[in-house]
């Protein structure tokens, strides 16, 4: 199986314009990201999908590959679809790897990549037991409901199931929730076919693209892991992560 990781990396962020070129000690956000997936040996290549000059200037002047995409596209899905369409040769599978963070785990990576050793897996990501009430009200965090199977049934941003007959503040005792841990893996084909559909009404009461996928009778494959890296949507969101870890040796 020959599988590859696409980093899609904006420039244009309402929240945190530049955000892939910020410097997270002696390097940028987007070569932490980079350096991180290269080092999954199992990867064929890993390549940065970019519609600005300045990022894939930077990408090249550290080695890393890049593609300059359409600056039109509405999700990371689109972007990857596009540059595997670029490619002479199609990958088994492709990897959309999340660019804004700097810490990702590589096991992470090989999770998603192992839901592919099923031959039956067309997309795949990753999912993370949720253990307090906080994260499981949490709106931004979308929810996972998982079949016997370890395959997707819903995303919500609302707490699902509903326990009926437990006090709200309990329903994270003595019942698995899952969160979602947002990097994802397609078959080639899936990936050309999935960025054709039509938005659904699922996806668009919540706002999760990952419903449409559902909607349309894609089976996702879930990977549970126990750890999770922190995303960084705002300057705020960096100033806790490098406060955090200030004396940290990754850092370096």
């Amino acid at each position: 199986m020959q599988a590859v990781a696409i980093i899609p990396a904006r420039y244009s962020s309402t929240r945190f314009p530049g955000k892939p070129l910020v410097k997270i000690g002696s390097k940028t956000m987007i070569q932490r990201v980079y350096e991180a997936a290269k080092s999954v040996t199992s990867l064929a290549d890993v390549i940065v999908a970019t519609d600005d000059e300045r990022i894939a200037t930077h990408v090249r002047s550290f080695g890393g590959n890049v593609v300059m995409t359409a600056a039109s596209h509405r999700s990371g899905t689109e972007r990857c679809a596009e540059v595997v369409s670029t490619l002479t040769a199609s990958p088994d599978v492709v990897l959309n790897v999340q660019g804004d963070v700097p810490f990702i785990s590589p096991e992470h990576l090989r999770q998603v990549l192992n839901c592919f050793d099923q031959e039956g897996t067309q997309i795949a990501t990753l999912i993370k037991k949720i253990d307090d009430l906080v994260t499981l009200d949490n709106p931004n965090i979308p929810k996972v409901v998982l079949d016997n199977r370890m395959r997707a049934l819903y995303f919500s941003r609302s707490p699902i199931p509903y326990r009926r007959d437990t006090e709200k503040e309990h329903w994270h005792q003595g019942f698995h929730y899952f969160k979602h841990i947002g990097i994802y893996g397609y078959r080639s084909d899936v990936l050309q076919e999935i960025i054709k559909l039509p938005q659904g009404k699922l996806e668009l009461a919540e706002d999760l693209e990952q419903l449409r996928w559902l909607e349309y009778d894609y089976a996702i494959q879930l990977a549970e892991t126990t750890t999770e890296s922190v995303a960084i949507d705002t300057p705020e969101d960096l100033s806790r992560v490098l406060g955090k870890m200030e004396g940290n040796k990754y850092l370096d």
